[in-house]
């Protein structure tokens, strides 16, 4: 899920130079939560992508990423139509044949209360990235296996990501989001049927230094830490007692899960006898993601990862592709994908495990030297999430590279020229 919309911060200061180059951002430090435990030496596939990645051509290296709920916006379309309709058009077609009902009447003409229905935002907007970056592609030459070295998306946005990627076709990854997202809602409704209460998402913004003394507060106030696999940390727990960690965004965000009296009864805690005083935004979301009543979610996901695709012509055929045609990174681990099993374990279990984007954009930056940013989809929380970590400046140049958001078409050509005025800078350590 998304955090609420934040204005870029300033550049952070140097340590390495480029030619012509902006300044670079200082190590972050490193909150202290427990991933998943990953072998200590990633597949032969992955390190020779990441090989790959690091001898392609002589660019600084560059990750396309894609945003979660909460961007959704009645409308969003509509610019898209307009510039491209021989493209955009067919697509749009086909994504309400993929989900079988209208749903761009839904995303076109809203109401918004329906459109941010958890079972139509998410398959909205991802079908949406989608379709931006087929138009890049169809009308603007844009190879995305050639342009990009790296993959991402925040939480919902990792099924946009595969695709772009390579390891999932279109239609297989939409139709697991409608999916999910109906599972989702409905184990939603179950914890309110069963337990009463209200549940949904709400961002934390703290001060960096804070950032770990507020993750230990919530550990020790809801009596457990919420790092780790939450499928075992909380079985014994009903969903009204339940709060967790859902995203760790930034190095002064984090977004918690629950029933929302709980949060508030959390928040007032952490005021009391933290001594800070952080800034709580109601996140718009219907439901609590990446919390352990997203559980049923997990098996639907599992269930339809093991099965074939439903692709004409493909119905034989595994729907995932490993390895793909560039590294995606995993929302639990912040790493690349490893293997075919380690993708369809993974994936799965984001729906209820901890969103750790903030390690990821530090994996990217500081390990794989990543320089140049685009995001593609609907909204830029997203860009201003990455900016905040890598540095942001007059028109968004970083280290050399940029950080970028394709949300319109009238944003295409400033950051393709972007990346062409970019393309033959190199990073001097």
């Amino acid at each position: 899920m998304p955090p609420p919309l934040r204005a870029p911060c300033r550049p952070l200061a140097s340590h390495r130079h480029w030619h012509a180059t902006c300044p670079s951002s200082v190590a972050l430090p490193v909150a202290s939560r427990a991933r998943p435990p990953r072998s200590s030496r990633q597949s032969s596939l992955v390190q020779q992508q990441l090989r790959n990645a690091s001898t392609q051509n002589a660019r600084p290296r560059t990750a396309i990423f894609f945003p979660g709920q909460g961007v959704q916006k009645v409308g969003m379309l509509t610019p898209w139509l307009e510039a491209f309709p021989a493209t955009a058009t067919p697509i749009l077609q086909e994504i309400d044949e993929i989900v079988g009902y209208k749903l761009s009447d839904v995303i076109q003409g809203g109401p918004g209360k329906v459109l941010n229905l958890t079972i139509h935002a998410q398959p909205a907007i991802m079908a949406t990235s989608i379709m931006i970056l087929r138009i890049l592609e169809k009308e603007f030459g844009f190879v995305t296996s050639e342009r990009a070295d790296f993959t991402l998306g925040h939480s919902l946005g990792e099924f946009a990501a595969l695709v772009a990627g390579g390891y999932i076709e279109f239609e297989d990854s939409l139709y697991m989001v409608k999916v999910r997202a109906e599972a989702m809602a409905a184990a939603t409704k179950r914890a309110e049927d069963t337990y009463g209460g209200e549940y949904g998402m709400v961002a934390i913004v703290s001060e960096p230094e804070y950032l770990q003394s507020l993750i230990s507060a919530i550990d020790d106030f809801v009596g457990y830490s919420s790092a780790g696999s939450k499928s075992d940390s909380t079985e014994s727990r009903s969903p009204i007692e339940q709060v967790l960690i859902a995203n760790i965004n930034s190095k002064n965000q984090i977004v918690l899960s629950g029933n929302i009296e709980r949060i508030k009864t959390l928040v007032a805690h952490v005021r009391q006898f933290l001594g800070h005083d952080p800034r709580a935004v109601r996140l718009k979301s219907d439901s609590p993601f990446h919390s352990p009543i997203m559980k049923p979610a997990v098996a639907v996901v599992q269930n339809i990862l093991a099965g074939k695709s439903r692709i004409k012509g493909k119905e034989t055929e595994d729907m995932v592709s490993f390895p793909g045609k560039i590294p995606c990174i995993s929302n639990v681990s912040a790493r690349p994908f490893e293997s075919k099993a380690d993708l369809k374990d993974l994936l799965a279990r984001q729906c209820l495990e901890t969103v750790q984007w903030w390690d990821s954009i530090k994996y990217l930056d500081q390990e794989q030297k990543v320089r140049r940013w685009v995001g593609i989809g609907p909204g830029k929380v997203g860009r201003n999430l990455v900016g905040k970590e890598v540095g942001m400046r007059g028109k968004d140049t970083v280290k050399g590279g940029g950080v970028w958001a394709i949300t319109d078409p009238t944003e295409i050509e400033e950051v393709l020229r972007g990346l062409e005025e970019t393309e033959s800078l190199v990073d001097e350590e």
